[in-house]
């Protein structure tokens, strides 16, 4: 099968209150979603995932709720492949002064039809 590829720029935001946080793409509109264990995946018209909340997300990422106030650099890759679904996430984090690198990586079968594809979404501020 081939696969599609995407790369888009993409908004954040984190819900203090409720401890979400929510990663999607910028012009790309979900038209159904797929519920995980502490999170949605927002999939558009062409299979691509383009939006991620994420619940419960300082227990998740092991982070305090402040530190998820202000994040300096955020990316997030997704790539469906067979049925199989990956997501990697890559952000910073400022601890104490200093800048914290987490790259979380979640791994999920689905038995959702989606077409084989990879997007990156690079987040700006």
């Amino acid at each position: 099968m081939t696969e599609k590829s995407l790369k888009v720029k993409g908004e954040f935001d984190y819900d203090y209150k409720y401890d979400t946080l929510f990663f999607k793409t910028s012009e790309r509109e979900y038209v159904k979603s797929i519920e995980l264990e502490n999170m949605v995946l927002d999939i558009d018209k062409a299979g691509f995932i383009v939006g991620i909340p994420i619940f419960e997300a300082s227990k998740f990422l092991n982070l305090d709720k402040k530190v998820l106030l202000k994040v300096p650099r955020w990316q997030f890759q997704t790539s469906v492949n067979e049925g199989r679904i990956e997501i990697r996430l890559m952000f910073q984090v400022v601890v104490r002064n200093k800048i914290i690198e987490k790259n979380p990586i979640i791994m999920e079968p689905t038995s959702e039809p989606l077409p084989n594809s990879q997007l990156i979404c690079e987040v700006t501020h």
